[in-house]
């Protein structure tokens, strides 16, 4: 099994991004299975376009994309992503469009199809942090949760896809003190395990 992750770069006013400090310390593999790491610019189609090009080269069983969420307290496992496109802030290619659906011929959205409530479960056993959202946004997290299964769908590949969304880091908040966040160490963690759980549970799926 190979698990393709994917990591924002910095946007906003922001100088890191929470999510790609966590890809930059996953390991290389995860109860012995591979993991591929990409990062992927914060700018509305080529960050799928960057995935896609991934998904095609490496051929993954799981494409996980993972996202920072200021304002968030804790890991937050996304459930559906909306077939719209309606940013509040420029993305990095200064982008910004309104009431803009992402396929004008697509379906209105798509649920995820990685084990949610499982990682959910997985991480708040170990103490740390985490819920199911039911709401992605509609900025480029959104772009892509929508955009990967819709590619993965359009193109009948048997691939699992979601996307996981990280607190502000505790550098992030310094000028934003009643921002919650969360440290690094404790996200890798987290991630960690919910990559665990997605492949504990894709084995007990093909076992049976």
């Amino acid at each position: 099994m190979k698990i393709l992750v994917s990591a924002f770069e910095p946007f906003g006013k922001e100088m890191i991004n929470p999510s790609l400090e966590i890809l930059k310390l996953l390991p290389d593999q995860i109860l012995g299975q591979p993991v591929i790491k990409l990062k992927i610019p914060t700018v509305r189609y080529k960050s799928v376009k960057v995935i896609i090009e991934a998904i095609e080269a490496y051929r993954p069983d799981v494409v996980l994309s993972l996202g920072q969420a200021g304002g968030r307290p804790d890991i937050t496992f996304e459930r559906v992503g909306i077939n719209i496109d309606d940013y509040g802030i420029e993305d990095n290619e200064h982008n910004m469009p309104s009431d803009e659906k992402i396929d004008e011929n697509g379906p209105d959205a798509y649920f995820v199809n990685l084990p949610i409530k499982d990682m959910m479960h997985r991480l708040r056993d170990e103490g740390i942090a985490s819920s199911i959202s039911n709401t992605a946004g509609t900025f480029i997290c959104n772009h892509v949760i929508y955009s990967i299964r819709h590619y993965c769908e359009l193109k009948q590949l048997d691939v699992c896809s979601g996307f996981i969304h990280v607190p502000f880091l505790p550098e992030q908040i310094i000028d934003k003190p009643s921002f919650p966040s969360m440290p690094l160490e404790t996200m890798v963690k987290g991630i960690t395990l919910a990559i665990e759980t997605i492949i504990k549970k894709e084995s007990d799926m093909i076992a049976s």
